[in-house]
Protein backbone atom coordinates (compact mmCIF):
# COMPACT_ATOMS: atom_id res chain seq x y z
CA UNK A 1 0.00 0.00 0.00
CA UNK A 2 2.54 2.61 1.12
CA UNK A 3 5.54 0.69 2.42
CA UNK A 4 7.46 -1.86 0.45
CA UNK A 5 7.28 -5.46 1.55
CA UNK A 6 11.04 -5.78 1.68
CA UNK A 7 13.94 -3.30 1.88
CA UNK A 8 17.70 -3.68 1.92
CA UNK A 9 19.28 -3.06 5.30
CA UNK A 10 21.81 -0.20 5.31
CA UNK A 11 23.60 1.62 8.08
CA UNK A 12 21.54 4.46 9.50
CA UNK A 13 24.58 6.69 9.99
CA UNK A 14 26.36 8.51 12.85
CA UNK A 15 23.90 11.40 12.98
CA UNK A 16 21.05 8.96 13.47
CA UNK A 17 23.03 7.28 16.26
CA UNK A 18 23.41 10.67 17.98
CA UNK A 19 19.72 11.46 17.77
CA UNK A 20 18.92 7.92 18.92
CA UNK A 21 21.20 8.43 21.93
CA UNK A 22 19.57 11.79 22.66
CA UNK A 23 16.10 10.25 22.56
CA UNK A 24 17.01 7.28 24.73
CA UNK A 25 18.87 9.34 27.34
CA UNK A 26 16.04 11.84 27.54
CA UNK A 27 13.60 8.91 27.63
CA UNK A 28 15.17 7.64 30.83
CA UNK A 29 14.49 10.96 32.52
CA UNK A 30 11.00 11.12 31.01
CA UNK A 31 10.16 7.69 32.40
CA UNK A 32 11.43 8.63 35.83
CA UNK A 33 9.38 11.83 35.79
CA UNK A 34 6.37 10.07 34.26
CA UNK A 35 5.88 7.90 37.34
CA UNK A 36 7.16 10.46 39.87
CA UNK A 37 4.83 13.27 38.77
CA UNK A 38 1.54 11.40 39.39
CA UNK A 39 2.97 9.95 42.60
CA UNK A 40 3.72 13.49 43.73
CA UNK A 41 0.25 14.63 42.66
CA UNK A 42 -1.36 11.70 44.52
CA UNK A 43 0.70 12.66 47.57
CA UNK A 44 -0.69 16.19 47.41
CA UNK A 45 -4.34 15.22 46.76
CA UNK A 46 -6.59 12.14 46.52
CA UNK A 47 -9.10 13.87 44.21
CA UNK A 48 -8.97 12.09 40.82
CA UNK A 49 -10.07 15.29 39.09
CA UNK A 50 -7.05 17.21 40.39
CA UNK A 51 -4.67 14.35 39.61
CA UNK A 52 -6.05 14.17 36.07
CA UNK A 53 -5.83 17.96 35.68
CA UNK A 54 -2.07 17.89 36.23
CA UNK A 55 -1.85 15.61 33.20
CA UNK A 56 -4.26 17.84 31.25
CA UNK A 57 -1.99 20.83 31.89
CA UNK A 58 0.92 19.01 30.24
CA UNK A 59 -1.17 18.38 27.12
CA UNK A 60 -2.79 21.82 26.84
CA UNK A 61 0.14 23.67 25.15
CA UNK A 62 -0.11 21.36 22.15
CA UNK A 63 -3.64 22.62 21.53
CA UNK A 64 -2.76 26.26 22.10
CA UNK A 65 0.61 26.51 20.36
CA UNK A 66 0.92 23.41 18.18
CA UNK A 67 0.40 25.13 14.82
CA UNK A 68 2.75 27.95 15.75
CA UNK A 69 5.41 25.43 16.81
CA UNK A 70 5.12 23.71 13.43
CA UNK A 71 5.50 27.00 11.55
CA UNK A 72 8.57 27.90 13.64
CA UNK A 73 10.12 24.50 12.89
CA UNK A 74 9.64 25.04 9.15
CA UNK A 75 11.52 28.35 9.26
CA UNK A 76 14.36 27.91 11.75
CA UNK A 77 17.22 25.49 12.34
CA UNK A 78 15.51 22.39 13.75
CA UNK A 79 18.63 21.16 15.52
CA UNK A 80 18.93 24.46 17.39
CA UNK A 81 15.32 24.26 18.51
CA UNK A 82 15.91 20.77 19.92
CA UNK A 83 18.91 21.63 22.07
CA UNK A 84 17.60 25.02 23.22
CA UNK A 85 14.28 23.49 24.33
CA UNK A 86 16.02 20.66 26.18
CA UNK A 87 18.33 23.17 27.88
CA UNK A 88 15.30 25.19 29.02
CA UNK A 89 13.60 22.06 30.32
CA UNK A 90 16.75 21.26 32.28
CA UNK A 91 16.28 24.51 34.20
CA UNK A 92 12.52 23.96 34.73
CA UNK A 93 12.86 20.41 36.08
CA UNK A 94 15.82 21.42 38.26
CA UNK A 95 13.61 24.15 39.76
CA UNK A 96 10.90 21.54 40.35
CA UNK A 97 13.39 19.34 42.22
CA UNK A 98 14.40 22.27 44.42
CA UNK A 99 10.76 23.14 45.18
CA UNK A 100 9.97 19.53 46.13
CA UNK A 101 13.05 19.30 48.34
CA UNK A 102 12.03 22.55 50.07
CA UNK A 103 8.47 21.20 50.67
CA UNK A 104 7.05 24.13 48.75
CA UNK A 105 5.03 22.17 46.18
CA UNK A 106 1.28 22.55 45.70
CA UNK A 107 -1.11 21.07 43.14
CA UNK A 108 -1.44 24.49 41.49
CA UNK A 109 2.33 24.92 41.19
CA UNK A 110 2.68 21.36 39.91
CA UNK A 111 0.04 22.11 37.29
CA UNK A 112 1.94 25.21 36.15
CA UNK A 113 5.21 23.30 35.83
CA UNK A 114 3.40 20.60 33.87
CA UNK A 115 2.16 23.31 31.48
CA UNK A 116 5.69 24.66 30.94
CA UNK A 117 7.05 21.16 30.30
CA UNK A 118 4.21 20.56 27.85
CA UNK A 119 5.05 23.81 26.06
CA UNK A 120 8.64 22.67 25.72
CA UNK A 121 7.51 19.31 24.36
CA UNK A 122 5.30 21.07 21.79
CA UNK A 123 8.20 23.15 20.46
CA UNK A 124 10.44 20.07 20.52
CA UNK A 125 7.91 17.98 18.57
CA UNK A 126 7.60 20.65 15.88
CA UNK A 127 11.34 20.55 15.23
CA UNK A 128 11.50 16.77 15.63
CA UNK A 129 9.04 16.34 12.75
CA UNK A 130 11.81 16.97 10.23
CA UNK A 131 14.86 15.50 11.96
CA UNK A 132 14.57 11.77 11.23
CA UNK A 133 13.61 12.21 7.55
CA UNK A 134 16.72 14.39 7.07
CA UNK A 135 18.96 11.61 8.42
CA UNK A 136 17.40 8.43 6.99
CA UNK A 137 16.49 7.46 3.43
CA UNK A 138 12.81 6.78 2.81
CA UNK A 139 13.08 2.94 2.51
CA UNK A 140 14.65 2.81 5.98
CA UNK A 141 12.03 4.93 7.77
CA UNK A 142 10.13 2.03 9.32
CA UNK A 143 13.33 0.47 10.66
CA UNK A 144 14.56 3.82 12.00
CA UNK A 145 11.22 4.56 13.67
CA UNK A 146 11.14 1.09 15.20
CA UNK A 147 14.63 1.59 16.66
CA UNK A 148 13.71 4.98 18.08
CA UNK A 149 10.45 3.74 19.58
CA UNK A 150 12.12 0.64 21.03
CA UNK A 151 15.04 2.55 22.51
CA UNK A 152 12.76 5.16 24.01
CA UNK A 153 10.44 2.54 25.47
CA UNK A 154 13.29 0.59 27.05
CA UNK A 155 14.78 3.60 28.82
CA UNK A 156 11.53 5.51 29.34
CA UNK A 157 9.04 2.93 30.51
CA UNK A 158 10.95 -0.27 31.16
CA UNK A 159 13.86 1.27 33.08
CA UNK A 160 12.66 4.77 33.92
CA UNK A 161 9.38 4.01 35.62
CA UNK A 162 10.71 1.49 38.18
CA UNK A 163 13.64 3.82 38.86
CA UNK A 164 11.22 6.73 39.25
CA UNK A 165 9.23 4.88 41.90
CA UNK A 166 12.44 3.75 43.63
CA UNK A 167 13.93 7.24 43.61
CA UNK A 168 10.64 8.77 44.78
CA UNK A 169 10.65 6.38 47.74
CA UNK A 170 14.18 7.47 48.65
CA UNK A 171 13.51 11.20 48.28
CA UNK A 172 10.65 12.90 46.45
CA UNK A 173 13.01 15.39 44.79
CA UNK A 174 15.50 12.79 43.52
CA UNK A 175 13.64 11.65 40.38
CA UNK A 176 13.26 15.23 39.19
CA UNK A 177 16.96 15.96 39.75
CA UNK A 178 17.86 12.92 37.61
CA UNK A 179 15.40 14.08 34.94
CA UNK A 180 17.14 17.46 34.81
CA UNK A 181 20.47 15.73 34.17
CA UNK A 182 18.93 13.65 31.37
CA UNK A 183 17.60 16.79 29.66
CA UNK A 184 21.05 18.36 29.82
CA UNK A 185 22.64 15.28 28.25
CA UNK A 186 20.00 15.16 25.51
CA UNK A 187 20.62 18.83 24.71
CA UNK A 188 24.35 18.18 24.38
CA UNK A 189 23.80 15.23 22.03
CA UNK A 190 21.41 17.22 19.83
CA UNK A 191 23.99 20.01 19.65
CA UNK A 192 26.51 17.49 18.26
CA UNK A 193 24.41 16.77 15.14
CA UNK A 194 26.34 17.73 12.00
CA UNK A 195 24.83 19.31 8.93
CA UNK A 196 22.39 22.04 7.94
CA UNK A 197 18.95 21.54 9.52
CA UNK A 198 17.34 24.71 8.22
CA UNK A 199 14.28 23.61 6.22
CA UNK A 200 14.08 26.78 4.11
CA UNK A 201 17.53 28.37 3.73
CA UNK A 202 16.14 30.44 0.87
CA UNK A 203 13.49 32.11 3.06
CA UNK A 204 13.16 35.89 3.30
CA UNK A 205 15.56 37.73 5.67
CA UNK A 206 12.71 38.35 8.11
CA UNK A 207 11.39 34.82 8.79
CA UNK A 208 8.69 36.12 11.13
CA UNK A 209 6.95 38.07 8.37
CA UNK A 210 4.66 35.30 7.18
CA UNK A 211 4.90 33.04 10.23
CA UNK A 212 1.31 33.46 11.41
CA UNK A 213 -0.07 32.99 7.89
CA UNK A 214 1.97 29.84 7.43
CA UNK A 215 0.42 28.16 10.48
CA UNK A 216 -2.76 27.26 8.60
CA UNK A 217 -0.99 25.78 5.57
CA UNK A 218 -0.30 22.47 7.31
CA UNK A 219 -3.95 22.16 8.35
CA UNK A 220 -5.12 22.69 4.77
CA UNK A 221 -2.65 20.15 3.38
CA UNK A 222 -3.64 17.55 5.98
CA UNK A 223 -7.35 18.07 5.30
CA UNK A 224 -6.82 17.48 1.58
CA UNK A 225 -5.36 13.99 2.17
CA UNK A 226 -8.17 11.43 2.80
CA UNK A 227 -5.82 8.74 4.06
CA UNK A 228 -4.06 11.04 6.52
CA UNK A 229 -7.42 12.36 7.74
CA UNK A 230 -8.46 8.80 8.53
CA UNK A 231 -5.19 7.97 10.27
CA UNK A 232 -5.44 11.20 12.23
CA UNK A 233 -8.97 10.40 13.39
CA UNK A 234 -7.96 6.89 14.43
CA UNK A 235 -4.95 8.25 16.31
CA UNK A 236 -7.10 10.86 18.03
CA UNK A 237 -9.52 8.22 19.33
CA UNK A 238 -6.64 6.02 20.44
CA UNK A 239 -5.00 8.92 22.28
CA UNK A 240 -8.30 9.93 23.86
CA UNK A 241 -8.49 6.49 25.43
CA UNK A 242 -4.78 6.22 26.23
CA UNK A 243 -4.63 9.69 27.75
CA UNK A 244 -7.58 8.92 29.99
CA UNK A 245 -6.13 5.63 31.18
CA UNK A 246 -2.76 7.20 31.93
CA UNK A 247 -4.39 10.00 33.91
CA UNK A 248 -6.15 7.68 36.36
CA UNK A 249 -3.80 4.69 36.26
CA UNK A 250 -2.00 5.56 39.50
CA UNK A 251 -5.30 5.60 41.41
CA UNK A 252 -6.53 2.44 39.63
CA UNK A 253 -3.32 0.64 40.60
CA UNK A 254 -3.55 1.70 44.23
CA UNK A 255 -7.28 1.55 44.96
CA UNK A 256 -8.50 -1.28 42.68
CA UNK A 257 -5.46 -3.52 42.31
CA UNK A 258 -3.95 -2.73 45.71
CA UNK A 259 -0.46 -2.08 44.31
CA UNK A 260 2.35 -0.13 45.97
CA UNK A 261 4.34 2.61 44.21
CA UNK A 262 6.74 -0.05 42.89
CA UNK A 263 3.77 -2.11 41.72
CA UNK A 264 2.40 0.90 39.86
CA UNK A 265 5.78 1.44 38.18
CA UNK A 266 5.93 -2.23 37.15
CA UNK A 267 2.40 -1.95 35.75
CA UNK A 268 3.53 0.95 33.59
CA UNK A 269 6.70 -0.95 32.65
CA UNK A 270 4.59 -3.83 31.33
CA UNK A 271 3.43 -1.49 28.56
CA UNK A 272 7.07 -1.03 27.56
CA UNK A 273 7.76 -4.76 27.53
CA UNK A 274 4.94 -5.30 25.08
CA UNK A 275 5.71 -2.10 23.21
CA UNK A 276 9.33 -3.02 22.56
CA UNK A 277 8.24 -6.39 21.20
CA UNK A 278 5.60 -4.76 19.02
CA UNK A 279 7.90 -2.04 17.68
CA UNK A 280 10.71 -4.52 16.99
CA UNK A 281 8.40 -6.84 15.10
CA UNK A 282 6.74 -4.09 13.04
CA UNK A 283 9.17 -4.02 10.07
CA UNK A 284 8.84 -7.80 9.67
CA UNK A 285 5.06 -7.68 10.10
CA UNK A 286 4.73 -5.01 7.40
CA UNK A 287 7.06 -6.89 5.09
CA UNK A 288 5.08 -10.12 5.47
CA UNK A 289 1.46 -8.95 5.76
CA UNK A 290 1.47 -5.44 4.33
CA UNK A 291 0.63 -2.10 5.93
CA UNK A 292 -3.20 -2.20 5.66
CA UNK A 293 -3.57 -5.53 7.44
CA UNK A 294 -1.16 -4.53 10.22
CA UNK A 295 -3.10 -1.33 10.85
CA UNK A 296 -6.44 -3.14 10.98
CA UNK A 297 -5.45 -5.99 13.26
CA UNK A 298 -3.45 -3.92 15.75
CA UNK A 299 -6.22 -1.34 16.06
CA UNK A 300 -8.74 -4.09 16.87
CA UNK A 301 -6.34 -5.70 19.36
CA UNK A 302 -6.12 -2.53 21.47
CA UNK A 303 -9.89 -2.56 21.98
CA UNK A 304 -9.93 -6.10 23.35
CA UNK A 305 -6.95 -5.63 25.64
CA UNK A 306 -8.30 -2.38 27.11
CA UNK A 307 -11.51 -3.99 28.34
CA UNK A 308 -9.55 -6.97 29.67
CA UNK A 309 -7.24 -4.66 31.63
CA UNK A 310 -10.24 -2.88 33.14
CA UNK A 311 -11.78 -6.17 34.27
CA UNK A 312 -8.52 -7.48 35.76
CA UNK A 313 -8.64 -8.71 39.35
CA UNK A 314 -4.89 -8.64 40.03
CA UNK A 315 -1.80 -6.70 39.10
CA UNK A 316 -0.38 -9.70 37.24
CA UNK A 317 -3.41 -10.03 34.95
CA UNK A 318 -3.60 -6.28 34.43
CA UNK A 319 0.10 -6.20 33.56
CA UNK A 320 -0.30 -8.96 30.97
CA UNK A 321 -3.21 -7.09 29.37
CA UNK A 322 -1.32 -3.81 29.34
CA UNK A 323 1.73 -5.50 27.80
CA UNK A 324 -0.43 -6.86 24.97
CA UNK A 325 -2.04 -3.45 24.57
CA UNK A 326 1.45 -1.92 24.33
CA UNK A 327 2.54 -4.38 21.62
CA UNK A 328 -0.50 -3.64 19.46
CA UNK A 329 -0.37 0.10 20.10
CA UNK A 330 3.32 0.46 19.18
CA UNK A 331 3.01 -1.70 16.07
CA UNK A 332 0.15 0.51 14.90
CA UNK A 333 1.99 3.71 15.77
CA UNK A 334 5.28 2.82 14.05
CA UNK A 335 3.38 1.83 10.92
CA UNK A 336 1.21 4.95 10.90
CA UNK A 337 4.18 7.28 11.48
CA UNK A 338 6.07 5.71 8.58
CA UNK A 339 3.06 6.08 6.28
CA UNK A 340 2.77 9.75 7.17
CA UNK A 341 6.48 10.33 6.66
CA UNK A 342 6.26 8.99 3.12
CA UNK A 343 3.57 11.50 2.18
CA UNK A 344 4.52 14.89 3.62
CA UNK A 345 6.67 17.32 1.57
CA UNK A 346 9.87 18.49 3.23
CA UNK A 347 8.91 22.15 3.50
CA UNK A 348 5.64 21.22 5.29
CA UNK A 349 7.03 18.65 7.74
CA UNK A 350 6.73 20.87 10.81
CA UNK A 351 3.34 22.35 10.00
CA UNK A 352 1.63 19.14 8.87
CA UNK A 353 3.21 17.22 11.73
CA UNK A 354 1.99 19.68 14.34
CA UNK A 355 -1.47 19.97 12.77
CA UNK A 356 -1.70 16.18 13.05
CA UNK A 357 -0.39 16.22 16.60
CA UNK A 358 -2.81 18.96 17.61
CA UNK A 359 -5.73 16.76 16.64
CA UNK A 360 -4.42 13.70 18.47
CA UNK A 361 -3.27 15.93 21.34
CA UNK A 362 -6.81 17.21 21.67
CA UNK A 363 -7.88 13.60 22.05
CA UNK A 364 -5.28 13.05 24.79
CA UNK A 365 -6.29 16.18 26.71
CA UNK A 366 -10.01 15.50 26.39
CA UNK A 367 -9.49 11.87 27.37
CA UNK A 368 -7.59 12.83 30.53
CA UNK A 369 -10.31 15.26 31.57
CA UNK A 370 -13.16 12.85 30.80
CA UNK A 371 -11.46 9.95 32.57
CA UNK A 372 -11.23 11.97 35.77
CA UNK A 373 -14.95 12.72 35.59
CA UNK A 374 -15.84 9.13 34.64
CA UNK A 375 -13.78 7.72 37.49
CA UNK A 376 -15.29 10.17 39.96
CA UNK A 377 -18.86 9.37 38.84
CA UNK A 378 -18.79 5.67 37.92
CA UNK A 379 -15.63 4.24 39.45
CA UNK A 380 -12.06 3.68 38.31
CA UNK A 381 -12.92 0.76 35.99
CA UNK A 382 -15.28 2.89 33.89
CA UNK A 383 -12.60 4.59 31.72
CA UNK A 384 -11.33 1.16 30.61
CA UNK A 385 -14.77 -0.04 29.54
CA UNK A 386 -15.80 3.18 27.81
CA UNK A 387 -12.37 3.43 26.21
CA UNK A 388 -12.64 -0.08 24.82
CA UNK A 389 -15.85 0.81 23.00
CA UNK A 390 -14.18 3.89 21.50
CA UNK A 391 -11.18 1.84 20.40
CA UNK A 392 -13.53 -0.57 18.66
CA UNK A 393 -14.88 2.40 16.69
CA UNK A 394 -11.30 3.39 15.84
CA UNK A 395 -10.53 -0.11 14.58
CA UNK A 396 -13.57 0.01 12.29
CA UNK A 397 -12.40 3.35 10.91
CA UNK A 398 -8.95 1.93 10.15
CA UNK A 399 -10.48 -1.16 8.46
CA UNK A 400 -12.10 0.89 5.72
CA UNK A 401 -10.42 0.20 2.36
CA UNK A 402 -8.38 3.08 0.99
CA UNK A 403 -8.66 4.44 -2.51
CA UNK A 404 -5.51 6.52 -2.10
CA UNK A 405 -2.75 5.39 -4.47
CA UNK A 406 0.71 4.51 -3.24
CA UNK A 407 2.85 7.67 -3.21
CA UNK A 408 5.98 7.55 -5.32
CA UNK A 409 9.00 7.83 -3.02
CA UNK A 410 12.68 8.31 -3.68
CA UNK A 411 15.09 5.46 -3.27
CA UNK A 412 18.03 5.85 -0.91
CA UNK A 413 20.47 6.46 -3.76
CA UNK A 414 18.23 9.09 -5.36
CA UNK A 415 17.77 10.86 -2.05
CA UNK A 416 21.51 11.18 -1.47
CA UNK A 417 22.11 12.17 -5.08
CA UNK A 418 19.55 14.94 -4.78
CA UNK A 419 21.18 16.17 -1.58
CA UNK A 420 24.59 16.30 -3.29
CA UNK A 421 23.21 18.35 -6.17
CA UNK A 422 21.23 20.83 -4.08
CA UNK A 423 23.09 20.90 -0.76
CA UNK A 424 19.77 20.20 0.99
CA UNK A 425 19.94 17.85 3.97
CA UNK A 426 16.19 17.18 4.01
CA UNK A 427 14.71 14.07 2.44
CA UNK A 428 11.45 14.55 0.60
CA UNK A 429 8.28 13.36 2.26
CA UNK A 430 8.65 12.07 5.80
CA UNK A 431 7.71 13.42 9.17
CA UNK A 432 8.10 11.94 12.63
CA UNK A 433 6.48 12.47 15.96
CA UNK A 434 8.27 9.80 17.92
Amino acid sequence: MFLSRGTSRTKLGPNFQRIWASVTVSGLGDGIRFVALPLLAAQLTSDPRQVAFVYVAEQLPLLLFGLLAGAIADRFDRRRILWVVDAARTVIVAALAIAVAAHGMTVLLLTGIGFLLGLGQTLYNGAWSGIVPSLVASPELTRANARLQSGSLITDTLLGTPLGALFFGIAAALPFAVDAVSFAAAAALALMLSGDFRPQPQAAPNPWRRLLGDTTQGVRWLWQQPLLRRLCLTSAISNLVGGGLIAILVLYARQILGLTSIGFALLVASFAIGGVAGATATPRLNARFGTPRVLRLTAAATAGTAVAAGAASSGLIAGACIATYGAANLAWNVTAVSVRQAMVPTHLLGRVGMAYQMVIGAGTTLGAALAGLEADSFGLRAPFYIGSALLLVASLVSMRPSATPTPRRKTASNVHATRRRTGDTQATGPESDC
